[in-house]
């Protein structure tokens, strides 16, 4: 992956941190549709600060958990207005006290907006940092997040995230990793497990012959 980066559409940290809160349990594609309207009527946190919960509601009602994520962004907008002077915090510790904001949204941001050395983990980086064998016995998101931030040089981090994030998206899927167009076999716990499982063949089928006996008694001479 040469370009590792967000695919969430966004021109300031504002709008990022208004898509991240938005795409919790939806894909990436459903909120570049949903947010250039939204990004129109509310340009910054003071004119989403005046913003109701309902008024949002209309502009992402396509979404995942239109209601929760509406409230959210009201919430948000208010008091990103009004303690942080509508500028969006660098730290993980500040970012999560805006609502709607939990640790894997500030991490995006921390390390999108900011580039600082912080491990965003969703799904595919859960999944995929298990499955290849860069996290070992990690239950949850905050351990796979100590285990590759313990181990991840920090000048790559930020961008680590998103190639796990990519390759959880395009190659390595969940039902069926796509292990024969995959660049990284070499080092894939996964893929070396899977080599030493004994192939599989169909069974043959068994021709069963009749026996037949033949007495000497029958058996014409020449």
């Amino acid at each position: 992956m040469p370009i590792a980066e967000t695919e969430l559409h966004y021109s300031n940290p504002f709008e990022l941190l208004v898509a991240v809160i938005l795409s919790a349990q939806c894909t990436d594609k459903r909120i570049n549709l949903v947010t250039p309207k939204l990004f129109q009527r509310f340009p910054d946190a003071e004119t989403m600060s005046s913003a109701s919960s309902d008024e949002l509601f209309q502009y992402i009602r396509s979404v995942n958990y239109p209601n929760n994520k509406a409230k959210h962004l009201a919430g948000m907008a208010q008091k990103l207005h009004g303690e942080f002077g509508g500028e969006v915090p660098e730290t993980v510790e500040q970012l999560t006290t805006l609502p709607g904001v939990g640790r894997k949204t500030a991490n995006v941001i921390a390390s999108v907006i900011y580039n600082k050395p912080t491990m965003a983990v969703d799904t595919h980086v859960f999944r995929v940092s298990k499955r290849i064998g860069l996290t070992k016995n990690a239950k949850n998101p905050l351990q796979t997040e100590k285990q590759l931030i313990k181990h991840l040089a920090d000048e790559i981090i930020p961008k680590a995230h998103h190639w796990l994030i990519l390759h959880g998206r395009y190659v390595c899927t969940a039902r069926k990793p796509n292990c024969e167009k995959c660049g990284i076999t070499d080092i894939c716990e996964y893929f070396r497990k899977q080599s030493l499982k004994p192939i599989k063949t169909p069974k043959q089928k068994q021709i069963k012959s009749d026996t037949v006996k033949l007495s000497t008694s029958k058996i014409k001479k020449i």
